[in-house]
């Protein structure tokens, strides 16, 4: 039986070495895939296109909008001399945020009152806005603590209050990668696998050659076997490439155990495979086989908390995600990356994996057997 797989095995290996494209995309595409989110699927928002309205044009309007340029969230790169011609450049999207100063701000300022300015933004994209709205009340916050240390000669420190000293674990600069790096090795493990063992399958079947194969003595498990197999080391050597990049390219920290990490990924690398086996028994063409695969793809990607929080979906939709692998796998890896953490800390998410895999496999190979006989 072994001689059998092996030799499988060695068939299939050729087979894709043969396939140019197919190495490309099973090794290239991930490493891409790895570049292009990590540098671009960011919260972090610096540097922003923002005109000014100065209609007071005193030393303290120009103070204050020397503190919005300094705090690196803003770039002044527009100064208008009518207030309409704010509404203007942010309708045809050349900014995307406005300081607007009313006449009479320096006055305010010099009297000592309550001075309003308005700071106007792009809400068309909420993520973006939201740290916009942030950043601009931070700076006039700063900027407005500032005043009152002058007029009282004294440091607000050394006022009676409540200090809040909020410490960020696991994440102190707040990196967006160190978030999503852990996220693109689930879904390289889950999108890869599937497909690549679905429609190589599927393959097999449309040229005619799996026929010919099962009129030999191979029993229909060696088969699969021997078909998954190599693209199991593919995938663990995707892995491997996905995690030295997010530290070599983001300086992502590798916390926790890096043998627990592998092996946790194989239990979740199961599960997989045995999707990708249901739906190579299930597809009757390639074509087939990739539009399912993208079907099981898009949940994986928005109910399993790899872009979007958990938290914040609806209860119904929260209790739908549970019925998703990805989302303990996630756990499992921003677990050991980031936080470090072991196996007992872990074990309610490799449980459900365990589970999700051994139902799933079960399945995939009761339906991929009715279907070879």
């Amino acid at each position: 039986m072994l001689f059998r797989i092996l030799y499988l095995v060695y068939k299939e290996v050729i087979h894709i070495s043969r396939d140019p494209r197919t190495l490309f995309i099973m090794i290239i595409q991930p490493l891409v895939m790895l570049v292009f989110l990590g540098y671009t699927a960011t919260t972090d928002i610096e540097h922003l296109r923002t005109a000014v309205y100065d209609g007071d044009k005193s030393s303290q309007s120009r103070a204050l909008i020397e503190a919005y340029r300094a705090s690196n969230y803003f770039d002044i790169v527009k100064y208008v001399v009518k207030e309409d011609d704010v509404a203007y450049l942010i309708d045809h999207g050349d900014v995307r945020s406005a300081l607007v100063i009313p006449a009479g701000y320096g006055r305010q300022m010099a009297a000592q009152e309550q001075a309003d300015v308005a700071f106007l933004i792009d809400g068309s994209d909420p993520t973006v806005a939201n740290t916009v709205f942030a950043a601009s009340q931070s700076v006039g916050q700063a900027v407005t603590i500032k005043l009152i240390e002058q007029r009282l000669g004294r440091s607000v420190d050394t006022l009676p209050g409540v200090d809040v000293r909020p410490r960020v674990w696991y994440n102190p600069n707040l990196e967006s990668s160190y978030f999503m790096i852990p996220g693109m090795m689930v879904l390289v493990l889950f999108v890869f696998t599937t497909l690549f063992t679905s429609t190589s399958i599927v393959r097999e079947r449309e040229m005619g050659t799996i026929e010919q194969l099962i009129v030999t003595p191979i029993r229909p498990i060696e088969l699969v076997v021997a078909k998954v197999l190599p693209y199991v080391l593919v995938s663990f050597v995707v892995v491997i490439e996905v995690l030295v990049a997010g530290v070599a390219l983001f300086g992502v920290p590798i916390n926790g155990s890096v043998p627990l990490l592998l092996g946790l990924s194989g239990m979740f690398l199961i599960t997989a495979l045995g999707i990708g086996i249901f739906i190579s028994s299930v597809a009757s063409t390639q074509h087939e086989a990739l539009l399912m695969t993208f079907a099981t793809t898009l949940p994986t990607v928005y109910l399993s908390g790899f872009l979007f929080p958990i938290e914040a979906m609806p209860r119904w939709l929260q209790l739908i995600t549970y019925l998703i692998p990805a989302r303990y796998a996630l756990v499992i890896m921003r677990g050991i990356i980031l936080k470090g953490v072991g196996l007992e800390i872990l074990i309610e998410q490799v449980v459900a994996v365990l589970i999700f895999s051994t139902v799933i496999v079960a399945l995939a190979a009761t339906r991929f057997r009715k279907k070879l006989e």
